[in-house]
């Protein structure tokens, strides 16, 4: 079984605009260890004080899989490791495992080190023999191994010799500028694992020349066992080997088991998590974890996986907790409405005029509205052409008026004219602004004859202008979500009016809402 390393919590955190706390840390920790991991590198203990907390924590921690590892380097040109701050942090953070870092690259030994490549051997031996001393087991990353190799084959080889003589128990390659390609990665990891007969080595990758899954993968199939990555990709510059592509590559494509069996429908959740802790926004076209990894948008594409869903899909997306979704656009076919209509429970037959509400789609979005991420714009619309539906409500005319007044300021009032159940209702409300009033007022004809309306929340409204060369006449798009504690769907309005536009969302909201709770 391949070992899985995540260097999340280490390498990730140097990617730029990322700061985790060090309670944040224990969470991602957490859920690695779930998902099933074999290490987590928790950091530099002594770098700095979030990295000492940690260790503090992960000390007294129960872990069920996965071996926390503290992170360094070799001690110091010209001193021991027993008298290295840096080597010491390693013993005080108490973990069990160390993972430490030498250089391969004899430029980095003459130009950055400034000493002898004789003296660099002997800091990765005595740094790694004093670790094994103490207790520690010892995994050996060879900082540049590509470069190193490249430039002088026999040395960058002797500097892992040096880390087997120190009793290292994982030699891993490094491609840490991310320069490598593919095949110079499985030309290098052959070579090297040949040339130390036998010991088993690793992979570290960058993803600086887009390749870090792939050169993960290249070294596998030349025998590396061990794998180090970040979840989502992340790290410094263009990031590390994301672990979110690269094992689902391992155990789908290349039949290689890195998790514990059924630990790899977590990967979507976890991809997920990790983002949201690091505050950032997940990538959803990124592989295997995106949403829109096995999204179909394509009328020919939907058609076809109707018949057979494998034909433009390459695996069952709950395979890594993910799911296949399909969008509404003037991109679609008919297939793509009747999947939607069945998603959202509306009854198809011949009665069901498809076509025609695929044709008013296209019109539609020609004039600036987006169904993508407006689905229930589409689902509210597949409804109305369902026999016997009745719609819950109809506008017959609405006024909002905004004022300034002095000593009052800005405010806004809307009257509503609608007929609900053959009874004619005009309701008037004032809001902070005219959406605000509108909605407030629709409601308040509405919620005596639907209870159920009461539980509705506007929890998001954006406003999008399409075509900003045309000034104040552009096309506004509105964009509104709604929930109602237990579902939450988004709508689409757009006009040259905002005032339009908003009303066309909100009444698409409201119904699709009531729709919803009826059912």
């Amino acid at each position: 079984m391949l070992q899985i390393y995540d260097t999340t919590l280490r390498d990730g955190t140097q990617r730029e605009g990322i700061s985790i706390s060090g309670a944040d840390k224990i969470r991602i920790a957490k859920r690695l260890d779930d998902l099933g991991v074999d290490f987590i590198e928790g950091g530099w203990p002594g770098s700095n004080p979030k990295d000492v907390e940690f260790f503090v924590q992960a000390r007294d921690m129960e872990w069920r899989h996965a071996q926390v590892c503290a992170f360094g380097a070799t001690c110091r040109v010209k001193g021991g490791p027993e008298d290295d701050p840096s080597v010491r942090a390693l013993l005080a953070s108490g973990m069990e495992v160390c993972t430490i870092f030498g250089k391969t690259w004899d430029l980095h030994v003459t130009e950055v080190l400034r000493t002898t490549l004789d003296e660099n051997l002997r800091i990765i031996e005595q740094t790694v023999a004093f670790l094994k001393a103490n207790g520690k087991r010892v995994i050996y990353d060879g900082e540049h191994t590509f470069d190193g190799y490249k430039a002088d084959p026999s040395y960058a080889v002797e500097t892992y010799k040096a880390a087997a003589r120190g009793g290292a128990e994982m030699f891993v390659l490094c491609d840490t500028n991310g320069g490598a390609m593919p095949w110079e990665v499985a030309e290098t990891t052959k070579a090297i694992k040949d040339a130390l007969g036998g010991l088993p080595i690793g992979i570290h990758a960058h993803d600086d020349c887009g390749v870090g899954a792939a050169n993960s993968l290249a070294a596998v199939r030349e025998g590396a066992v061990h794998v180090q990555g970040t979840i989502n990709g992340y790290g410094e510059r263009c990031g590390n080997a994301d672990l979110c592509t690269v094992i689902p590559d391992l155990e789908l494509k290349m039949g290689m088991q890195c998790l514990p069996e059924g630990n790899l429908k977590k990967l979507y959740d976890l991809a997920h998590f990790v983002a949201e802790v690091s505050n950032l926004t997940p990538d959803e076209h990124k592989p295997f974890i995106g949403k829109s990894a096995f999204t179909h948008k394509a009328g020919v594409h939907v058609s076809a996986m109707r018949r057979n869903i494998h034909s433009y899909q390459h695996i069952d997306p709950a395979l890594v907790g993910n799911d296949q979704r399909i969008l509404v656009s003037e991109l679609s076919g008919r297939s793509n409405l009747v999947t939607k209509a069945e998603e959202y429970g509306v009854r198809v037959d011949d009665a069901l005029n498809v076509a025609e509400v695929l044709n008013e789609i296209k019109e539609l979005e020609a004039q600036g509205f987006s169904f993508e991420a407006a689905e229930a714009s589409a689902a509210i619309m597949l409804k109305r052409k369902e026999p016997g539906y009745v719609a819950p409500f109809e506008l017959i005319d609405f006024h909002v008026n905004v004022d300034r007044r002095e000593g009052r300021g800005i405010f806004a009032e809307a009257l509503v004219k609608v007929r609900v159940k053959g009874e004619v209702l005009m309701t008037a409300a004032e809001g902070n602004g005219p959406v605000s009033a509108l909605d407030l007022a629709l409601r308040k004809a509405l919620t005596p004859s639907y209870p159920a309306l009461a539980d509705f929340h506007l929890v998001d409204y954006k406003v999008r202008i399409l075509d900003g060369s045309n000034g104040t006449e552009a096309i506004t798009r509105v964009l509104i979500d709604t929930q109602n504690g237990v579902k939450r769907w988004s709508t689409v309005g757009a006009s040259g009016n905002i005032i339009q536009a908003s009303w066309r969302a909100l009444k698409d909201s409201i119904e699709y809402g009531l729709m919803v709770a009826k059912a």
